[in-house]
């Protein structure tokens, strides 16, 4: 599992909506991608365990880690950063293995 959580200098309905359209044209396409998914948080979720810290998620799980690492150093992420991290204040990144039922 890759998962990305972006706070956005321009958090604008259109910035957000602009950053998930280059998600899904850049990345989603890969290799070894088994999921894919990119949304905006949801504003109503205000529970004490709820990160507010962020505007956009990106999850995305791979068939493996060799897929994951391939993925890492394609053209394809690469300008995915390249056109996007303008508007980056921050960006969290979260690797773990996921289990399957």
């Amino acid at each position: 599992m890759h998962d990305v959580y972006f706070r956005l200098k321009d958090p604008s309905t259109s910035a957000a909506e602009g950053l998930m359209d280059s998600a899904l044209r850049h990345l989603a396409p890969h290799a070894g991608v088994v999921f894919f998914a990119t949304g905006r948080r949801e504003r109503s979720h205000q529970r004490e365990v709820n990160d507010l810290d962020f505007d956009v998620s990106l999850s995305v799980c791979f068939e493996s880690k060799e897929a994951h690492d391939a993925y890492q150093a394609t053209q394809e992420h690469l300008a995915f950063i390249e056109e996007n991290q303008g508007n980056w204040q921050a960006v969290r990144v979260f690797d773990s293995t996921a289990q399957r039922p």
